[in-house]
Parts: structure tokens; sequence; C-alpha cells
């Protein structure tokens, strides 16, 4: 295997620059099942060791469980030898006499509650909150997250908040995370945004953003990062039972992801590795966020990343139907390598 020298990317025009691969931090909120302290720690440890050090974790992620532990796996380190982002627009809060919590996918989760809260102070309160749980001074990058249904509110306060803070130096690039591509594209075309998560919308499997974000973002400087590269465990191991976007994968995409493992291993190609790989044959993409719930799925997504992919796979896949022939694909060296052609 040919060794790849990191290239980092920088988002927008922030100054903020990251590594091609980061680790999503739900799995250490306890995403559908409980990862225990020290294996959360040492998932953080081996994202360090690869190279990885861009960490994206919410409130959200475990009722900010995720970012108690990312704080007390990351204490004691550099402060500038790693890449911080959180997101705000979810406000966290003590169980009130009696509630219950609302897991929402996530297990075993401290007593608190999610409140809405797309005001000023409350942007800056959630934010607060979350540098504590970090037990760091600053964040390097700030999301509004999951507000596909709150625009009036993101127009009105969320997004004047954060570029009140970036203006202030309190973070340097902030943006909006979520699944929804055509929302994100109005959004960035509307606002002077630096970055997206967008989680879901440009992989092997759903390649809607193309449509929508993917142009705009081109056109305005503003930088990709893309989550859910595996479409929540469908390209990362299409059998029976497996999810799609957090629910049982449909039998016609299950067959879909077959199709596609079956090329793949025709030129000696992990699925996983393809379709970490994938979203990189556009330029917009600065990097993705990929979950690992312990050191080895941390490893082995760290080692997939940088696995050539003969260019001609991805031509078979355009022959047999599986992808479309006027996409952008990723026919460089590798994910560290800048460009693409189609």
């Amino acid at each position: 295997m040919r060794r790849h020298t990191t290239i980092y990317r920088e988002l927008g025009h922030s100054g903020v620059t990251v590594p091609p691969l980061g680790l999503g931090c739900a799995p250490l909120g306890n995403l559908y099942r409980a990862v225990p302290e020290e294996q959360a720690r040492a998932v953080v440890r081996t994202a360090l060791a690869a190279g990885a050090g861009y960490f994206d974790t919410a409130p959200h992620y475990g009722l900010g469980l995720s970012e108690e532990r990312l704080g007390r796996a990351l204490h004691g380190r550099d402060r500038d030898g790693y890449i911080l982002a959180t997101k705000v627009g979810r406000r966290l809060r003590p169980l009130a006499p009696g509630e219950e919590v609302a897991g929402e996918g996530f297990v075993d989760t401290p007593a608190r509650a999610r409140v809405r809260d797309l005001s000023r102070d409350g942007i800056h309160a959630t934010l607060e909150a979350s540098l504590e749980r970090l037990g760091v001074d600053r964040v390097d990058i700030v999301h509004l997250h999951d507000v596909e249904h709150h625009l009036r509110e993101v127009y009105d306060t969320g997004f004047p908040a954060l570029a009140e803070l970036r203006a202030q130096g309190v973070v340097r690039a902030i943006g909006f995370g979520m699944n929804h591509s055509d929302v994100l594209a109005r959004l960035v075309a509307d606002l002077d945004v630096d970055v997206v998560l967008c989680a879901g919308r440009w992989t092997l499997l759903d390649r809607s953003a193309l449509a929508d974000l993917l142009p705009v973002c081109a056109r305005r400087g503003t930088s990709v990062v893309v989550g859910g590269v595996y479409n929540s465990g469908l390209l990362a191991d299409p059998s029976p039972g497996a999810r799609y976007d957090y629910a049982p994968a449909p039998p016609a995409l299950l067959h879909r992801a077959r199709q596609l493992a079956a090329v793949c291993e025709e030129f000696g190609v992990p699925l996983k590795a393809a379709a970490l790989r994938f979203p990189f044959g556009h330029p917009a993409v600065a990097a993705a966020v990929v979950g690992a719930a312990t050191p080895g799925e941390m490893a082995e997504n760290a080692r997939l990343f940088t696995q050539e992919i003969p260019g001609a796979l991805w031509h078979t896949l355009v022959a047999r139907g599986l992808l479309d022939p006027d996409l952008p694909l990723p026919l460089t060296d590798g994910p560290d390598t800048p460009g693409a052609r189609p």
C-alpha cells in the first residue's frame, strides 16, 4: 500500500484547516449501545495516532456525554494539536422531577433533556456549556444542528448569533450540520457560511447533494464535510438487518449495496474503502468525519482511507449502472491528493 502524506484543507476562508479524515463522536455518546469509558478514550487516542485529529461532537450526542468523554480523552494535550467542532441549537437542561430521559437513539445517558433554542442568549449559553463539558477555552468550528424546521429562527437570531461569535474571534468557522442537502444549499446561498456538515446525502447510495448543495458550495467557496459515508451502516456491511439512515435498510437499497460490494470485490477493494473515497471526487469536499465505537473501528477506517483504488473500479460501477455517468469521480491517487476530475 502506498503511503499518503496528509494534506490539510482550509474550511472556506476561515483559516481553519482540517485533515481529510476526522472522528465523528456520536458513538462516544452511546449511540445505540453503551461504550465503556476507557474504550471511548482509546478511540480518541487511536484517531490522534492515525492523523485524524479532527473531532466532531454535539450536545445532542448522548445528552452531553460525547462532549464530556471527548474532553476527558483530550485532557492535557496541546490544544493546537487537534481540531474541535461542536454544535448549537439544542440546549441541555436538568430533568424536571418525574421527567424521563428521551434518549433519541442514545443509551445510558446523563439525566438531562434537550431544549430547542436558537435565541442569541441560547446560542451563547449552549456554547459555554459545551466548552465546560469539553474542558477547553475554545472550539474551532460551530454548526447550527438539525435546524431544517426552524429556518425563521435561523435567519432572525441563530445565524446572526454565530456570525457575531465569529466576528469576535470566539470561534473561527461557522456553518450548519444536517442531512437535508436542499436546505443546506439554501442556507449556503443566502448566508456567509464557512462549512457545512452534510450527513448521508453524498454517498455511494445517495448522491442527492450533487443536484443542490455541492454546486452552490463550489460557487460560494464553502467547504463540505461529509458525514454518514456508510449511510448508518449499510455501506459498511450490507447484510440483512443493516441500517440505512438510522432505520432498517429497504430491500431495494440492500440489494444495490450488495451489487456495489460485488464490484468492489472484483477489484480487491473493500466496499468500506470505496465508500470512504467516493465523496472526495467533488472539489468542494474538504473532509469526512466517520464514527467509531472501538479503537479497531477507528484504525480500520484510517487504514481503508489510504487504500489505493483503481480508476477502473469507478468506471465499472458507471458501466453497470450503479453510478451515474456524469458524476465527479475520485480518480486521483488518493483522498490526500487535492482535486479530482470527472
